[in-house]
């Protein structure tokens, strides 16, 4: 289903909506307001597989297209992040050592990995919540039903 659009669902694991901004086949953003734009829409394949996933059936979302719009730094740090699947967790200096050109024994290196997961477009899909010690784009909350979800 290739319709641009705003979708949303709501979700009681998390206590507030899920929403999305698709386009042109990618996932250009995910958001988790308390309730949905009012142009946003129910109904989309994406909102199925994060509902099941919400539910309890694993899901690293691998396969989903996404329009990582940023700096190529940043870009490739969650390039790299995408590798980390459902219940697998990570460090910000382990996502540095496999982010090309980053090492984690500097200091630049390590912030440009944190700022990357703070920029994060797509939280849940790129799952930055299985960085442990890193932030999240996800307000707090979610991050904490995410990361008890996938038993990280």
């Amino acid at each position: 289903m290739d319709t641009a659009g705003i979708y949303a669902r709501e979700s009681d694991r998390l206590g507030r909506c899920v929403q999305f901004g698709y386009a042109s086949e990618r996932l250009l953003s995910v958001s988790f307001p308390e309730t949905p734009d009012d142009d946003a829409s129910d109904a989309h394949p994406l909102l199925d597989r994060i509902e099941r996933y919400l539910e309890g059936e694993p899901d690293d979302f691998d396969d989903v297209a996404v329009a990582l719009t940023l700096p190529t730094d940043q870009r490739a740090v969650l390039e790299s992040l995408r590798a980390v699947g459902y219940g697998e967790n990570t460090s910000v200096a382990a996502l540095a050592r496999m982010t090309p050109d980053l090492n984690d024994d500097e200091d630049d290196d390590l912030r440009a990995v944190r700022e990357a997961l703070a920029a994060n477009p797509a939280p849940l899909v790129v799952g930055d919540h299985r960085v442990r010690d890193g932030p999240s784009a996800a307000p707090p909350e979610v991050v904490q039903q995410l990361r008890a979800l996938e038993g990280l």
